[in-house]
């Protein structure tokens, strides 16, 4: 059926005029459904039984202030400010059980009366929370990813400092490290580190705290694999990995102690792993170590010259340009595997994405460090909520691979505020019932009724 144009065209006469008058408007009628997901899985019995003796004391009382952060969070907020603009919301109300949601005054003097040791408690009650999600997965082993990502910060946080930060070396900043497990799409740990703490270094501690939880969570029978970049290849967390029964694969960086220029100018058989890339193994000694390492060793040729041209001088350049890259393993797994396994690396990346330009982990609330420092553990906690909110309704599961992607297809934050959360509604109540109307648009129909469906079901 063809549409004539006057059929089309709307005519516009004037400026709309404004009223705000009418209650019961929502511009969060998905958060419906992810109230019903917490119902589902007792968060606020959880966060009352775990945080509401320990946490700093608040008159809306501590599970209510701790979801006042995370609806916030959800819905897209960035500032304690942003707090303004979804109060009078009814959903997000109802969501965190409250009449009215307390100010951004009121919770930023929340966050600053927390210390070291209020952190103790919500990073206990994310590993209770990521440990059920684990178990609804299915994973049979854990892919955990190790890194530390830069937050900039201003000039007067305290326990901000200059150091790692890549892009704005001037700057002070904090430099938080994380632990993903891949296949289950979760953040197992987060701790929060002035800019100026080295990957390696500071690792030591955060990696013995991560053996505990999963041993008082979890139990021993997973299966445990580390993936770690070039700054985790020290003596100390590779003796700590093998003491726990961890396998691991950890990029090495081509130091000149540890020998790897002499072993790849005496390497004459290469492996081809794909178009471009080939590998090589060996058994390297570690003077200074007083060990043997099995490192396989890869090149990629390129078009380009290599940065520097640090490593045009290994082979003839007639030969082409190649980019060298190494891996220490203890795993058993052919170069090609190993390859297909360390790639999967680049997910953690993205998960570091999601949480800054999603869940405001990036944002400075306060300039107090443990303040901060909870705000970073409520995004992550915010991150896996909606992690097993997809797994319990709409994320589609999917294979095993080598890569040790992901088993379940998940939607970015984004996508999830677009399709779901961020809807406007209104509640209506026909016949004396509280009555959610959302519109008639076939594709929101289709969403909800399963959305509703789903969680009838769980």
């Amino acid at each position: 059926m063809r549409w004539r144009r006057a059929d089309l065209r709307g005519r516009v006469n004037g400026n709309l005029e404004l009223r705000f008058g009418r209650t019961g408007l929502t511009s969060y009628a998905g958060l419906e459904f992810v109230r019903r997901y917490f119902d589902t899985l007792g968060l606020v019995r959880l966060v009352r039984r775990e945080l509401a003796g320990v946490l700093p004391r608040t008159d809306f009382g501590v599970p209510a202030m701790v979801l006042a952060i995370l609806a916030l969070l959800i819905a897209g907020g960035r500032r304690l400010r942003h707090l303004r603009y979804v109060d009078g919301d009814p959903l997000v109300l109802r969501l965190c059980g409250l009449r009215r949601l307390p100010t951004p005054r009121t919770v930023g003097r929340w966050l600053r009366v927390f210390r070291a040791e209020h952190l103790l408690p919500l990073q206990w009650l994310n590993a209770l929370l990521v440990a059920r999600a684990i178990r609804h997965a299915g994973v049979r082993r854990l892919t955990i990813d190790v890194d530390g990502s830069v937050v900039s910060t201003g000039q007067q946080v305290q326990w901000a400092q200059r150091g790692f930060n890549p892009h704005h070396r001037k700057v002070p900043s904090y430099y938080p490290i994380t632990a993903y497990e891949a296949q289950s799409g979760q953040l197992l740990r987060v701790q929060n580190r002035p800019g100026n703490v080295h990957d390696g270094k500071g690792a030591l501690r955060f990696l013995r705290d991560l053996f505990a939880q999963l041993a008082a969570t979890l139990g021993a029978g997973y299966p445990l694999e580390f993936r770690m970049d070039g700054a985790f290849f020290r003596r100390e967390i590779i003796a700590l990995l093998e003491q726990h029964g961890a396998e691991y694969a950890i990029k090495v960086p081509f130091y000149p102690w540890v020998g790897l220029k002499a072993r790849v100018q005496q390497t004459r058989v290469w492996t081809r792993v794909e178009a471009t890339v080939s590998c090589a193994e060996h058994e390297v000694e570690v003077a200074q170590w007083g060990r043997r390492c099995r490192v396989v060793i890869y090149r990629r040729h390129v078009r380009h010259e290599t940065a520097k041209n640090f490593q045009l001088d290994l082979f003839d350049p007639s030969d082409g340009h190649y980019e060298y890259s190494a891996v220490v393993t203890n795993k058993a797994l052919s170069g090609t595997a190993l390859w297909a396994f360390m790639s999967g690396r680049g997910t953690h990346e993205k998960v570091y994405a999601e949480l800054k330009g999603g869940f405001a982990f990036d944002c400075i609330p306060t300039m107090r460090y443990a303040a901060n420092s909870a705000w970073q553990l409520l995004s992550v906690l915010a991150f896996n909520l909606m992690r097993g909110f997809q797994m319990a309704t709409t994320a589609e599961r999917r294979g095993a691979t080598r890569k040790r992607r992901s088993r379940f297809r998940f939607e970015t934050i984004h996508t999830l505020r677009y399709l779901c959360l961020q809807r406007a509604g209104v509640i209506v109540r026909p016949d004396g019932y509280a009555t959610l109307d959302v519109g008639r648009s076939a594709a929101v129909v289709d969403r909800f009724t399963y959305l509703d469906r789903r969680l009838k079901a769980a």
